[in-house]
């Protein structure tokens, strides 16, 4: 490849959502910056049009939209179009969203989980093979070095045939009727007009489910769940505990509650082979143990002792100064650019920024809450993938 096809500038990006009040936009606008890969350069920030145009004034980014279909028919006439938009939405916006700017052929980066519904997550999956264009998930977790070490490690046959996978994430931010309070990040998420047929199992259980297969490298084929609304008057699950089968005979157990006290965010996979046994926190996340049969625990450092080319591709500063969840944020953000990259150079993206969940993955996710919906309506029984 010459020098003079090389991509001379940062990836122009632009965002749906996450106006005022919205959590996660500012934690997707840092992490596109994290690495220097991205420029912000247009917005449509809300669905209100006068808040969005303010927003994105206040923001200062240069291009600011009314809507996000103006936004996408405007940015696809553009010499500079935008390479890339981020969608930070409720759930119930991120596919007429990413249907709207794959159809305008520019390449999407949404957070998940990816639809509300079966037909329209697979509607996305058929988009995205038929433009041939980049499709970004931002499951968070799997951008930590530790986590792809322990898929490393767990491909690499280390701990033998995978037997028991047991993950959990643990919240306590809903024990109460806090969407009654009138806080957006509440209201929307116990809204199934919004946040889709999942609470709790949207919202963070997929997460879990996510981090359990991405690290195994296994298919799970069934689940029997169990969906529990704790807190009176509430429309979704405020805690989910799920038994799973995977191809090749691993068991699993998931548990995802946001009526947990004492849990601020307590992200826990644990991993049992044949060999050995792997596990890792997410409050405590640049250290994994790992500890072979009969044998004292070993810990494995994020930049130091013990961590393979994996963890090193996701790591940015020397062994004892930590990184953390923006860091494991940015890492999606910038393993997504280099694949943009690639295809805008006419390359192969380095092999490790493929480990960046795409839209399969949100297809698997949103058959997942079906299936834990579906199960637990008809008292818990096995119900396929």
């Amino acid at each position: 490849m010459s020098e003079a096809t090389k991509l001379d500038r940062r990836l122009r990006l632009g965002m749906v959502g996450g106006g005022p009040g919205a959590f996660i936009g500012a934690v997707h606008r840092t992490a596109a910056r994290l690495d220097d890969r991205y420029e912000l350069v247009a917005a449509a920030l809300s669905s209100n049009p006068e808040k969005s145009m303010t927003a994105a004034k206040e923001l200062h980014i240069p291009r600011a939209y009314g809507s996000f279909r103006e936004m996408a028919e405007a940015e696809a006439a553009r010499p500079d179009r935008i390479d890339a938009v981020s969608i930070v939405t409720p759930n119930h916006m991120h596919y007429p969203v990413a249907k709207a700017f794959l159809d305008a052929g520019i390449h999407v980066i949404c957070d998940k989980p990816l639809t509300t519904t079966i037909e329209d997550a697979v509607d996305l999956a058929n988009s995205v093979e038929r433009t041939g264009l980049i499709f970004g998930l931002t499951h968070t977790y799997v951008g930590y070095p530790m986590v792809r070490q322990a898929r490393e490690m767990v491909l690499g046959g280390e701990l033998g045939a995978i037997r028991m996978i047991q993950v959990e994430y643990a919240q306590d931010w809903l024990s109460t009727s806090l969407e009654d309070s009138g806080l957006k990040q509440a209201e929307w998420r116990t809204d199934p007009a919004r946040s889709g047929p999942g609470g709790c199992l949207g919202d963070i259980g997929t997460h879990a489910f996510h981090l359990a297969c991405f690290t195994t490298g296994l298919t799970c084929d069934s689940i029997a769940a169990d969906l529990t609304t704790f807190v009176p008057g509430r429309r979704v699950d405020d805690n989910v505990q799920v038994m799973m089968r995977f191809a090749g005979g691993a068991k699993g157990s998931l548990w995802a509650s946001q009526v947990a006290p004492g849990n601020e965010n307590a992200v826990r996979l644990r991993i049992y082979g044949e060999k050995a046994g792997l596990s890792w926190e997410q409050e405590n996340p640049n250290y994994l143990t790992f500890t072979p049969l009969g044998e004292m625990p070993r810990l494995i450092t994020r930049g130091g002792h013990g961590a393979g080319a994996a963890a090193g591709h996701s790591t940015r500063v020397p062994s004892g100064h930590p990184e953390g969840y923006f860091e494991a944020f940015a890492q999606l953000y910038t393993d997504i650019a280099e694949r943009i990259t690639a295809k805008l150079e006419g390359r192969s993206p380095d092999p490790y920024s493929l480990l960046t969940p795409g839209v399969e993955d949100g297809v698997t996710g949103i058959r997942f809450i079906n299936a834990a919906i579906s199960s637990s309506q008809h008292n818990s029984t096995w119900t396929p993938l």
